[in-house]
C-alpha cells in the first residue's frame, strides 16, 4: 500500500495514494504546486548550498543534520513519482559505508554526540524515504540502503542503552518492520521508546524535557519540550504500541494528547509557544506574538493525529488534523511555492523585509526562500506529496471521508467521486461511480462547528452520531449523497486563563481562521455583537467587521488613567490566516481586542 503509515491493526484501515486521487481544489492545487515547484525549489537550493555535494565527498557544508533534508526530499520525490529521483538516489546510496553506516558529517567520529549529533534522526529520514520508494515503486537501491542502515542500527544499539537527542528513527523502524516483517526492527524501535527518560541523555540548559528525556514516555502527562521532538516521539510510541498490542502505552499517549490540546495548542492548531528551545510552553501559555508554532511541529501533529485516528477511530483526531492543515501547513508556503514560513505567529507587529537568499532567522515576519536550518520546506514537500493518504480510511462497514476536498476514492469495489468547493463552500457531493452488490456505509466526518447539517441521500439509511454522518445503502452507479455544512462566520473567544489574549476575539469560518493584515500596526476594538460581512475575492472568502479605532494616550507616557474617549468608527478587512503575507510586508493579528455590546 502506497501510504506513509500502514499499521497491522487498528480501528480503521488507511487508504493510500493508490486508492485516493486528489482533483483540482484546495489540496489538489497544493499537491500540484508541490510537484511542479516546491520539490524542484528544494532540490535547487540544496544543490546550490552543497548539501547534496556532501554525499559526493565534497567539503562538508550545512548543519549536522543536513543529510536529513536530502532524505526528506527523496521521500517527497518517491511519493510524487518525480523523474529526478533516480539521480539523487544514486548520489546518496553510493555514500553508504560497508557496514551500513551513512552520515556525511560524522563518518570520522561516529556516535560521539547523542544530544546534538542527529545521526539516528538522519537514519530515520533515510529509512522513511526507502519505505516510501518501496511502497510506491517497489524495491531498488534506496530500499537496500535503508535496510542496510537499519541492520547497522540494530547491531550497534540493540543492547547499548543509548538514544538520539532527536526522536525520528523509532517510527521509521516500525514502518520498515511493517513492510518487511523483520522483528528486530520493531524491537529496536520499542527499546528506543522505552529507554527515553531513564534518563538516557545528558542534561542541558533547557533541561532534559527538551529531549523528552526527563521521564519515561509512559509516565508523562502532557507533551512538553521541543515541539517537533515531542510529536515525533509520540508518533513512534503510537506505532510501537499498535504493533506490540501495548494498550497501556497507547493510552498514555492519548492522555498526553488530551491535556495538550486542552491547554497548549494555538487556535490555528500550531504547537510551540516558546522561541527558547522551540518548545511547547506550560498550560495556557499561548502568546500570539511570541508563538513559535513551527511548521515542522504542525506536520508532526498531523502525523500523530492520523496515527491516533487509525488506531482508535475517534474523529476528534481528524478535527485537530483539519485545523492544523488549513491554518499552519497551508500557511507556510507562499502562493508561488518559492518561499516559506518556518515559524507561524498569530501576531506580527512590525512588517518584515523581503529576502531572496538564506534566512538566518526562523521567526521572520515574511516567508523566506530558504533557511540556514531548512527543515520545513522539505518536510512540506514530503507531506504534500503523500497528502492523499490522509484523506480517507476504510473499515469492514465501508469508507470514511475525513477531509473534504475534490477527489476520487476507490476501495473494495466501491468507487466515489467527491465534488466540493470546501472550505469556501459547504456544499459537498459524493457520487458513486462503482459499487459492489452488498450494502456499504459511506461516512463523512462532521466538524465540531457543524451543528446543523443538510443531507440528501435518496433511498439510503442516514444516521448521525456527534461527529460522523453515516449513509448506508446498496449503492448503484450514479447515486449521490449531498451534504450541506454551515459556513457562517463565527466569533470565538479564548479561555480566560490565556492571559495574553484575554479580552480579545477571533473569527473562524468553517475550518479557516481569519486575521487582520495592514500596512502598519493599528489598534482597534471589534464589535462582537455584529456579524461579519462576507466578500468573495478571487474565489475565496474575505470578511469585514465593524470596529472602533482606539486613540493613543494624550501624553508621551504609556501609563495613566483609563481613557474612554470615543474612537473613529471603521471596518476591518480580514483575510484567511493561511493567505497572510502574500501581498508584501504587513502587520498581522488573529486575536482582536473586543468591545462587547
Amino acid at each position: 500500500m502506497a501510504d506513509p503509515v500502514v499499521p497491522s491493526s487498528g480501528a480503521l484501515i488507511p487508504l493510500g495514494l493508490d486508492a485516493v486521487q486528489l482533483a483540482p481544489g484546495f489540496w489538489g492545487d497544493r499537491r500540484a504546486l508541490n510537484q511542479e515547484v516546491i520539490i524542484g525549489h528544494c532540490l535547487d537550493w540544496m544543490d546550490k548550498l552543497g548539501w547534496i555535494g556532501n554525499f559526493r565527498g565534497e567539503p562538508s557544508r550545512g548543519r549536522e543534520f543536513a543529510d536529513s533534508e536530502v532524505y526528506k526530499l527523496l521521500e517527497a520525490m518517491a511519493w510524487a513519482d518525480d523523474p529526478r529521483f533516480a539521480d539523487l538516489e544514486s548520489i546518496v546510496t553510493q555514500a553508504q559505508e560497508a557496514d551500513g553506516y551513512l552520515n556525511t558529517r560524522w563518518k570520522g567520529a561516529r556516535y560521539t554526540d547523542f544530544e546534538w549529533g542527529h545521526e539516528l534522526y538522519c537514519f530515520g529520514h533515510l529509512i522513511q524515504a526507502g519505505v516510501a520508494r518501496w511502497r510506491r515503486s517497489g524495491e531498488g537501491p534506496l530500499t537496500d540502503t535503508a535496510r542496510r542502515a537499519a541492520d547497522h542500527i540494530c547491531r550497534r544499539f540493540m543492547d547499548s542503552g543509548e538514544v538520539c537527542g532527536h526522536p525520528e528513527v523509532e517510527m521509521a523502524l516500525v514502518e520498515l518492520y511493517r513492510i518487511t516483517g523483520t522483528e528486530r526492527y520493531l524491537e529496536m524501535a520499542r527499546r528506543f521508546v522505552e529507554r527515553r527518560g531513564t534518563p538516557a541523555l545528558a542534561d542541558i540548559e533547557f533541561g532534559r524535557a527538551y529531549f523528552q528525556d526527563d521521564m519515561p514516555v509512559r509516565d508523562a502527562r502532557v507533551f512538553r519540550g521541543h515541539a517537533v521532538r515531542a510529536m515525533y516521539l509520540a508518533c513512534g510510541a503510537v506505532d510501537v504500541a499498535v504493533e506490540t498490542g501495548d494498550e497501556a502505552l497507547l493510552s498514555a499517549v492519548r492522555a498526553q494528547w488530551e491535556r495538550t490540546v486542552a491547554g497548549r495548542v494555538y487556535l490555528t492548531g500550531g504547537m510551540g509557544s516558546r522561541h527558547a528551545g522551540e518548545a511547547i510552553g506550560d498550560d495556557h501559555e499561548l502568546p500570539p506574538d511570541r508563538a513559535y508554532s513551527e511548521t515542522c511541529a504542525a506536520i508532526g501533529s498531523l502525523m500523530l493525529s492520523h496515527r491516533l485516528l487509525l488506531a482508535t477511530g475517534d474523529p476528534r483526531y481528524a478535527d485537530l488534523a483539519e485545523r492544523t492543515l488549513y491554518n499552519v501547513i497551508a500557511t507556510s508556503p507562499a502562493l508561488d511555492g518559492r518561499s516559506f514560513f518556518y515559524a507561524n505567529p498569530l501576531q506580527v507587529r512590525v512588517p518584515g523585509r523581503l529576502s531572496d537568499g538564506v534566512s538566518l532567522r526562523a521567526e521572520s515576519a515574511l516567508r523566506a526562500p530558504w533557511f540556514s536550518v531548512s527543515c520545513c520546506p522539505n518536510n512540506l514537500a514530503r507531506t504534500f506529496a503523500s497528502l492523499p493518504a490522509y484523506l480517507a480510511t476504510a473499515s469492514s462497514a465501508g469508507v470514511q471521508i475525513h477531509h473534504l476536498t475534490p477527489a476520487e476514492i476507490r476501495h473494495d469495489g466501491l468507487a466515489l467521486r467527491v465534488e466540493t468547493g470546501y472550505p469556501w463552500s459547504g456544499e459537498v457531493c459524493v457520487q458513486i461511480l462503482h459499487a459492489p452488490s452488498a450494502a456499504r456505509t459511506i461516512s463523512v466526518r462532521l466538524p465540531p462547528w457543524a451543528s446543523e447539517v443538510d443531507v440528501i441521500a435518496p433511498g439510503a439509511a442516514v444516521r448521525r452520531d456527534p461527529a460522523l454522518l453515516h449513509v448506508e445503502k446498496a449503492w448503484e452507479p450514479g447515486d449521490r449523497i449531498r451534504v450541506g455544512l454551515p459556513l457562517e462566520p463565527r466569533w470565538v473567544f479564548p479561555d480566560p486563563r490565556i492571559d495574553a489574549v484575554r479580552g480579545c476575539a477571533a473569527i473562524e469560518r468553517g475550518p479557516i481562521v481569519y486575521c487582520a493584515e495592514t500596512a502598519e500596526e493599528q489598534l482597534v476594538e471589534v464589535d462582537t455583537a455584529a456579524l461579519p460581512a462576507e466578500h468573495d475575492t478571487d474565489g475565496l472568502v474575505e470578511l469585514e467587521v465593524p470596529a472602533t479605532a482606539v486613540p493613543p494616550p494624550p501624553t508621551g507616557w504609556p501609563y495613566g488613567e483609563r481613557q474612554d474617549r470615543p474612537g473613529e468608527s471603521l471596518t476591518v478587512r480580514l483575510v484567511p490566516y493561511h493567505r497572510w503575507g502574500n501581498r508584501g510586508p504587513v502587520t498581522m493579528r488573529v486575536w482582536l481586542p473586543a468591545r462587547h455590546t
